[in-house]
């Protein structure tokens, strides 16, 4: 049976309980939630060199979106990672808009028949969602606002998993 993905690119806030239950469903022996925040603090090297190196306090963050191309690119994510692990069901919501301070920015849930293949799919749908939707990040500071770029830290996340894909291809 082929795994359930459900994606959503959305301004609401959405219920980490509702989303757990729906996959807690699924013919599972485990579910792995993984839940994105708003920092109350955003360092100088996450982000352009023309941001407050003083660790100004962040307000806000404001992600915009291009839509139909993110849904789209959120479910080829999601799709790579059924054809990875096995996986009963996965649930991706991304928020879009000004978010404020500790709120939910993103939800990445997978239901799987054991922990590894859900704690692994997860993982590997954040590093790729960092690195490969078209999504944007404007910083709004107490003094200033900036565009935040891809961190190095991100892309070397997602480069170990593209290692992987590479070694296994050529196996």
């Amino acid at each position: 049976m082929p795994a359930t993905i459900n994606c959503r690119v959305q301004p609401e806030d959405f219920a980490l309980d509702h989303e757990y239950q729906a996959l807690q469903r699924q013919d599972c022996g485990a579910v792995v939630l993984f839940c994105g925040l708003v920092r109350e603090q955003f360092q100088p090297q996450d982000g352009p060199q023309d941001m407050p190196q003083s660790g100004d306090t962040l307000q806000a963050l404001e992600l915009e979106h291009y839509p139909g191309m993110t849904e789209q690119s959120i479910r080829a994510i999601a799709g790579q990672a059924v054809k990875r692990f096995d996986l009963r069901a996965i649930t991706v919501i991304h928020r879009i808009g000004l978010l404020p301070l500790g709120a939910q920015i993103v939800l990445v849930g997978v239901a799987a028949p054991h922990r590894s293949d859900a704690f692994a799919a997860c993982d590997m749908m954040m590093d790729y969602l960092k690195n490969q939707v078209p999504l944007w990040k404007k910083v709004h500071f107490s003094t200033s606002t900036a565009w935040a770029d891809a961190k190095a830290s991100d892309k070397q996340a997602l480069n170990r998993w593209q290692t992987a894909e590479q070694n296994t291809a050529e196996n």
